[in-house]
C-alpha cells in the first residue's frame, strides 16, 4: 500500500494553491476555484472545495516537506508574511527544522537533512 494523496480541505482553493505553488516553486496551469493538483508525482497534493464551510481551526494535521535549505525557505516565507512557528533550528539528530502555519492554519514543517 501506497500513500496516493494528501488533499486540503479549503473555502478558497485559489489562495490555499497560490501559496502552495509559491512554497512549492510549482506550475500547475490552474486558477479552478474548486479543485487543484499541486504535486502530481507519486504521492500528490491537492486542494478541494467541497462545498461545506471549513472553520480553519484544524489542529489534527500537519505537512512535513524536505528542502535543500531550511533558512533559504524561512526567508522566502518571510517575504510573503508566512506566519512562523518556529524559526529553523538545528536538532540534535543533525536535520534542520522550521514550522509555519500556511493561509487555512494548517500546521507545515520544512526539513533539511544533515547531509
Amino acid at each position: 500500500m501506497r500513500l496516493g494523496e494528501v488533499g486540503l480541505l479549503t473555502n478558497d482553493v485559489v489562495r490555499l494553491a497560490d501559496f502552495y505553488k509559491f512554497l512549492l516553486e510549482v506550475q500547475n496551469g490552474s486558477s479552478d476555484e474548486v479543485h487543484q493538483t499541486i504535486i502530481s508525482e507519486e504521492t500528490m497534493l491537492t486542494i478541494y472545495n467541497d462545498g461545506t464551510i471549513k472553520n480553519n481551526d484544524n489542529q489534527n494535521i500537519c505537512i512535513a516537506f524536505t528542502v535543500e535549505d531550511v533558512d533559504k525557505e524561512y526567508m522566502r516565507l518571510l517575504e510573503i508574511g508566512a506566519e512562523i512557528i518556529d524559526e529553523p533550528e538545528t536538532r540534535p539528530w543533525g536535520a534542520r527544522n522550521m514550522s509555519f502555519f500556511d493561509p487555512d492554519r494548517n500546521r507545515i514543517y520544512l526539513r533539511s537533512l544533515p547531509k
